[in-house]
């Protein structure tokens, strides 16, 4: 083949280098607008498991890399004073001009065409003589990219960071945080030769504005971190390599490759896709996107579209993945200053299982004494006192105990839904029965059940079995009326329904009623004797429904209440009505919860704000706990289902409104359940382990 990169950054050159050595024919041109040590940034990172496919890749370019590297084990956190360190992570750095060189001298050794100082554009590649493909490597504001369709978009993501080297050689990846009056400033660097390490300062906007860095040049910004970091800095210096204040572009393409005005285009690396710098692996994803094109090459010799068709069926889903986790990580560091309340242990686990990369029984792996003193803080704390014996072993914090209201749950985890007697059975500290209706035209389906007398024997068989019991009450409202068996499928000959606004929940699904202020009345009431009927069951934990659709909820959304009165403009107006009415029935010593909606995850719903916001609001009107919910406002709701989805959610309510949660989304393994409560991201978790092959053949 014939090929032209444009762009010898890392995954340009070494695509080159792969090139060539597969087949020796190939004529391989790069071409760089930039000196050969031009380049942006300071030290590159590199993976453990990333070394093994560089190894596997080009043994000779491995060996020379790794023969320069700066290795370190450790991070360490410097929160409130404190130096917290955790050890047993394998992290490999390269000073990036000197990784360059390498890959230079390896391509010229193999034959590839190198030239540097080229300005490319697209009119010229498209009369030059014809090649079979152009590889656009040439970053994450590509011009080649622009000559076609591909998809492209590209966010700001994260906060205002600025690039920065230093003369003080590191020995762990550090992490600093510095409180000022302006806002949080904090920083990630580590070393990457035996003389300079990467120093990368990184705020809010908001900060950053109120700092009055937005009017500063390169030299007094510069001057400014020096000063606010001159004790971690420990009279070393700080250098600027064109280091001005910029925000991180997230780059993502629906295709990664097509015929364009110069002819075949391939993404390569940034031109492809980024992911924040945070988790550390933008250099890390363009090698192996170099690897992953050139072996589509030898898998597929001779057909090119079917070589670059391989290449992005491979590594889309793998850089979705990463962009995940970046994407969290760079969310965490947008509001880290609102986990600054943690202790210390505590939010340094926060931290270091911020992208969900690392977990808690990763890190015991990792650093098995960091753990056990997160375990005994977390025993210790739940026993509300702040000693630690010495050498003590504490069970992880799933088995530790809350104290919630008037009540003791003897553990973390919940069960809902079911068989509330088995699910107590599995050593849930409280179980949580399905969907109550108050009323019968307040059912979901014709089988839904009411409260009535026939509930105190359960409540008693959970309590015999050692768990809290907790009832699930709601209304319907439009979402009611529907078949046993699908997804709100409409009855037949169902019954009337009743909402905010007079709006089907779904395709095919009855109009509602908009609720008048007697229907409120009347509905407000059957919450209060449904309420009290639960008091007189026994239930410990009574949680009112205002999520997932239902009629509190559908007021709560704009997309359900499109009302012109009060109750459009206060769309809580009502559901706090009930939440003080049954406030005021419910035993002062139990615990009242709130199934409550975080994000509508739908254009025009409810924002992850508005949730936050309306925690802080039922937490103000007497609700204790609130279990985090998201989605399934409307049928439009998109809900971003993975193993975890809500954790984060629960996160933001829990440490924003400051109000426990319980928090479920697809925790099936003890280890999700340990992580999501030691990070502080969950007081209380939906604990939804897969059936045994027992269960499961049963």
């Amino acid at each position: 083949m014939r090929v032209t990169v444009v762009g010898a950054g890392p995954s340009g050159l070494y695509l080159a280098i792969l090139l060539k050595k597969a087949d020796p024919g190939h004529e391989i041109t790069v071409l760089e607008r930039n000196a050969p040590d031009a380049t942006f940034g300071w030290g590159v990172v590199f993976s453990e498991e990333t070394l093994g496919a560089l190894r596997d890749a080009d043994y000779p370019s491995y060996l020379e890399i790794t023969d320069s590297f700066a290795r370190w084990t450790s991070i360490d956190i410097r929160y409130r004073g404190r130096v917290l360190r955790s050890s047993g992570h394998t992290f490999s750095a390269i000073r990036r001009t000197h990784l360059l060189d390498i890959l230079q001298r390896r391509a010229r050794s193999l034959g590839v065409s190198l030239r540097f100082g080229v300005e490319v554009s697209p009119a010229e590649l498209s009369t030059a003589d014809q090649v079979d493909l152009v590889v656009a490597a040439d970053g994450a504001n590509s011009t080649l990219r622009r000559t076609g369709s591909f998809g492209t978009s590209s966010t700001p993501q994260g906060c205002k960071y600025v690039w920065f080297g230093t003369d003080l050689v590191l020995d762990a990846f550090t992490f600093i945080f510095a409180p000022t009056d302006a806002g949080l400033f904090q920083v990630h660097a580590y070393p990457f030769d035996e003389h300079t390490s990467t120093f990368i300062v990184e705020t809010t906007e908001a900060t950053w504005r109120r700092a009055g860095l937005d009017q500063m040049s390169e030299e007094d910004s510069m001057a400014f971190c020096a000063e606010l970091f001159a004790r971690d800095l420990a009279g070393h210096r700080l250098m600027s390599n064109r280091s001005i204040w910029l925000d991180f572009p997230l780059v993502r393409n629906t295709h990664w490759h097509g015929r364009t005005e110069v002819g075949n285009v391939v993404l390569l690396g940034d031109a492809a896709h980024t992911a924040h710098f945070s988790i550390g692996s933008g250099t890390k994803l363009a090698m192996e996107d170099a690897i992953a094109l050139a072996n589509s090459f030898v898998r597929q010799p001779g057909d090119l579209e079917a070589a670059l068709v391989d290449y992005e069926l491979e590594r889309q889903p793998v850089v979705e993945r990463f962009q995940q986790a970046a994407g969290d990580s760079a969310a965490y560091f947008g509001r880290v200053e609102s986990y600054l309340g943690l202790a210390p242990i505590q939010f340094a686990f926060n931290l270091l299982t911020r992208s969900g990369r690392i977990s808690h029984a990763n890190l015991t792996q990792r650093d098995p004494q960091l753990v056990r003193v997160l375990d005994a803080w977390f025993a210790a704390d739940a026993a509300g006192t702040d000693r630690i014996r010495p050498g003590e072993v504490a069970a992880p914090p799933m088995f530790a105990p809350l104290r919630l209201g008037g009540l003791t749950v003897r553990n973390r985890f919940v069960r809902a839904g079911g068989d509330p007697v088995a699910a107590a059975g599995t050593g849930a500290g409280l179980v949580l029965t399905g969907f109550v209706a108050v009323s019968e035209d307040g059912r979901t389906t014709p089988s839904c059940p009411l409260l009535d007398e026939s509930w105190a024997p359960l409540v008693e068989r959970v309590h015999a079995a050692g768990a809290l019991a907790g009832v699930r009450l709601g209304h319907a409202g439009r979402r009611g009326a529907v078949r046993e068996s699908g997804v709100d499928v409409p009855l037949r000959e169902g019954w009337p329904l009743l909402s905010a606004s007079p709006l089907p929940y779904a395709p095919f699904c009855a109009v509602p009623a908009e609720m008048t202020e007697a229907d409120m009345d009347r509905v407000r009431a059957e919450f209060v004797a449904a309420a009290e009927r639960a008091a007189v069951a026994g239930f410990d934990v009574l949680e009112l429904d205002l999520a997932d659709g239902y009629l509190l909820a559908s007021f709560l959304s704009p997309l359900s209440n499109r009302r012109t009165d009060v109750h459009g403009a206060e769309r809580t107006r009502f559901p706090l009505s009930v939440v003080d009415a049954v406030r005021a029935v419910w035993p002062a010593d139990r615990v009242l919860a709130a199934r409550l909606t975080a994000t509508d995850w739908a254009p025009g719903g409810l924002t992850v704000a508005d949730g936050v916001e309306h925690a802080r609001v039922v937490a103000a009107h007497g609700i204790d706990l609130v279990h985090v919910r998201a989605g399934h406002s409307s049928a439009a709701s998109r809900p971003e289902y993975r193993r975890g989805y809500l954790t984060a959610l629960s996160d933001r309510i829990r440490t924003e409104a400051g109000v426990p949660t319980l928090v479920g989304g697809y925790l099936t393994t003890p280890d999700e359940v340990n992580t999501a409560l030691a990070a502080g991201r969950a007081d209380l978790c939906l604990f939804d382990p897969p059936p045994t092959p027992l269960e499961a053949s049963l």
